[in-house]
C-alpha cells in the first residue's frame, strides 16, 4: 500500500486478517504513475514500485504509536498559536510605545502593564485582555498535553531507555517512540540516521563527489526536537568529561556551535537506534 491519508487504519485493519502490509513511501510510488493519475494507474504504480530492488517500505505504526503521534500533532499546532498570539500581542503593543524583554514572563508582565497603562485606549484594552486569555488558554492546553505525554512516558519501557540518552526527554522520546517503535525495519544505525535526514547531501558525477549540507529527508519535526535535544545538551557539556562530552567540544572548536548541534544529533540517532534494537539503556563511557 501507498503510505498516505489513513494507510495505518487499513493496515491494522489487513494485519487482524492476517495480511502482511508493507506501505510505500508517496515520493517512491509517484515516479512509476503514468499519464493521468487515478485508482488504476495509481495501483499500477504501487505494483511497480514495490517490485524495485531497493525499494524501502514504512512500518504500520500501533494504536499506541498513533495515539502519542496524534498528541504530538495537536501539541505542536498549539505551541504554533502560542508563538503567533505572542508575536501579535507583542507587534501591537509595540504601537503604543509598550515594550519588554522576551519570554512569556516578560509578555505577560507586559500584558498587565499595558492593562494599566494611561497610553491604551478602553476599546483596545478589552481585546488585549481577550487576546491575553486565548494566550493562557493554550498554555495551559499544552501544559495538559505535556503532563500526558510524561505519564506514558514513565510507564512506557522504550521511552524509558531512550531518556537515558543524553539530550533526550518526555518529548524526544516519546516523539521518537510514535515515529519509529520498532527499530529493527532499519538495518544499520546509519540507515536510521539518513531516514531522519540527518547525513550529508552527495552530488557525485565520474570521479568528482561533491558532499553539502543534510538531506533534511523524512520527519521534519522529529528532526527539529533531535536538534533541539543536541543544542541543550551542547550547553552542559562544558563542565563534564566524558568521551561524548569530548567529542563534541572538539567538533564544536572545529566547526562552530550550529554545525555540532547537528553532528551531535547524527550521533544521538545512532545511539538511538543501538538502544531500540538491543533493547538496553545508554550508559556514558568515560574519556
Amino acid at each position: 500500500m501507498e503510505a498516505c491519508y489513513s494507510a495505518n487504519y487499513f493496515g491494522r485493519l489487513f494485519e487482524r486478517y492476517g495480511h502482511e502490509v508493507k506501505l510505500i513511501p508517496a515520493q517512491h510510488v509517484k515516479p512509476f504513475v503514468m499519464v493521468n493519475k487515478n485508482d488504476a494507474n495509481d495501483a499500477i504504480a504501487i505494483g511497480e514500485a514495490s517490485s524495485r530492488p531497493n525499494i524501502t517500505f514504512v512500518k504500520v505504526k500501533s494504536i499506541n504509536q498513533q495515539d502519542v503521534q496524534s498528541m504530538h500533532r495537536i501539541r505542536d499546532r498549539r505551541v504554533k498559536a502560542k508563538t503567533g498570539l505572542s508575536n501579535q500581542i507583542r507587534g501591537l503593543l509595540s504601537e503604543y510605545g509598550i515594550v519588554t524583554s522576551r519570554g512569556s514572563k516578560g509578555l505577560k508582565a507586559l500584558i498587565h502593564e499595558a492593562l494599566d497603562s494611561p497610553k491604551t485606549t478602553i476599546m483596545f484594552k478589552e481585546e488585549l485582555a481577550s487576546l491575553f486569555e486565548e494566550y493562557c488558554d493554550v498554555e495551559e492546553r499544552i501544559k495538559q498535553t505535556n503532563n500526558r505525554l510524561t505519564a506514558y512516558a514513565n510507564q512506557e519501557e522504550s521511552c524509558k531507555r531512550l531518556m537515558s540518552i543524553p539530550g533526550i526527554g518526555v518529548i524526544n522520546a516519546t516523539a521518537i517512540f510514535s515515529a519509529v517503535g520498532d527499530a529493527r525495519h532499519f538495518k544499520t544505525a546509519r540507515d536510521f540516521g539518513v531516514w531522519m535526514g540527518l547525513t550529508p547531501k552527495q552530488h557525485a558525477s565520474g570521479q568528482k563527489s561533491v558532499m553539502s549540507g543534510i538531506t533534511k529527508r523524512g520527519d521534519r519535526y522529529l528532526r527539529t526536537q533531535l536538534i533541539h535535544g543536541a543544542r541543550a545538551y551542547l550547553h552542559r557539556a562544558n563542565g563534564k568529561n566524558g568521551k561524548l562530552d569530548q567529542w563534541i567540544k572538539q567538533i564544536e572548536a572545529r566547526r562552530g556551535k550550529h554545525k555540532a548541534c547537528v553532528a551531535l544529533a547524527h550521533k544521538m540517532a545512532r545511539i538511538i537506534w543501538a538502544v531500540l534494537t538491543k533493547q538496553t539503556s545508554w550508559e556514558a563511557q568515560p574519556a
